[in-house]
């Protein structure tokens, strides 16, 4: 019986140590394997729509951002179409992380859809938001830097209003061919072509909260879904889409809300003012001047009388749009002569 006994435990010994061996192997396999995202359904919050009539282009990218307009096609970042009902958005929570200088680093945490063509698929108004949102903007600490957009920031035009319409970022001047960073980390979610309004564009999510657009470069480079560390080049400057000269249109979103860059940044001085910024409703207000200063019901027209010396670039510039949709708002072309008296319809 002793032996019996004996035989027993060595037999129970063994399997502990080849349990423990396999979960010791387990644990340095686990080192290579990327985490799972996490997943979580809720319903979204509709009470709240809000539509802009005047905008450069109905039909552009840049017209669409500022309807709050939800996209019936779901697009994310590890979709589980188990969960989705037909024909009914959701909105998903998605962690996830990638590792990053032998750290999980969360990328894709805040907001609930990942859309690689609409610039505001989010459906949320700022101006209803009960609660104010603490972001820290950079912390050196977490080796979580920012990076100013260009080598130099002359501001050429900023946020408000401009003329009939609102402008929903800050202009800067730059030359063709200039380099474009990322303002933070973060993940590439558009790369697109938007000839009635941003030309080439880039839409950056930055695991900050925030989300920053690059317009009118020459040249596109970053990919979506790639990854990129604040000062990474996004692409070259340029004057593409409905653009008068070479500039960077840059701007700074939550969750699909536009906020006034230069509340965050000192462009001249080339530097961001704190390492916090708040988020309230109160940042969201020119949502009603910039309503009221557009179109309601019948749409404005604007009518140009051509002088001596008028050409149609320079008509174009003046206005602030484009040649094409003179010509094509009159029916003419390029290669027409303006005979001096005729009018011609702008907007």
């Amino acid at each position: 019986m002793l032996k019996f006994k004996s035989t027993l435990y060595i037999v129970f010994f063994l399997l502990c140590t080849a349990g423990g061996a396999s979960a010791q192997n387990n644990k340095v396999k686990d080192l290579f394997k990327v985490k799972s995202p996490k997943i979580q359904y809720v319903r979204p919050d509709t009470t709240i729509l809000i539509e802009y009539e005047e905008f450069p282009d109905e039909s552009s990218d840049a017209g669409k951002s500022i309807r709050f307009n939800p996209k019936k096609e779901l697009s994310i970042v590890s979709e589980d179409t188990t969960e989705l009902d037909l024909g009914e958005q959701h909105i998903v929570e998605v962690s996830e992380e990638m590792l990053i200088d032998s750290s999980w680093i969360k990328i894709a945490s805040y907001y609930a859809i990942w859309d690689t063509r609409n610039i505001n698929p989010y459906r949320m108004d700022g101006r209803q938001l009960k609660d104010t949102v603490d972001i820290t903007l950079y912390d050196p600490r977490t080796k979580r830097d920012y990076r100013m957009p260009l080598e130099k920031t002359p501001v050429t035009s900023h946020f408000g209003h401009r003329g009939s319409r609102w402008h929903y970022g800050t202009d800067i001047d730059l030359n063709t061919g200039d380099s474009i960073f990322a303002a933070f980390d973060g993940v590439v979610r558009i790369n697109k072509w938007d000839g009635g309004g941003y030309g080439n564009y880039i839409v950056v999510r930055h695991y900050n909260g925030l989300e920053t657009l690059y317009g009118h470069m020459s040249k596109a480079i970053a990919e979506t879904g790639t990854f990129v560390k604040a000062g990474e080049l996004l692409g070259l400057g340029g004057s593409t889409g409905r653009s008068t000269g070479p500039h960077l249109h840059y701007e700074v979103r939550y969750q699909g809300n536009p906020i006034d860059p230069e509340l965050m940044y000192e462009f001249p001085a080339y530097l961001i003012k704190d390492q916090n910024f708040q988020i309230t409703s109160a940042l969201f207000n020119y949502y009603n001047r910039s309503k009221s200063s557009s179109a309601t019901g019948a749409r404005k027209s604007t009518y140009h009388t051509v002088r001596s010396g008028d050409t149609l670039s320079g008509i174009a510039k003046r206005y602030g749009v484009g040649v094409s949709q003179v010509t094509r708002l009159n029916g003419i072309s390029t290669r027409t002569t303006l005979k001096v008296g005729r009018k011609l319809r702008i907007r």
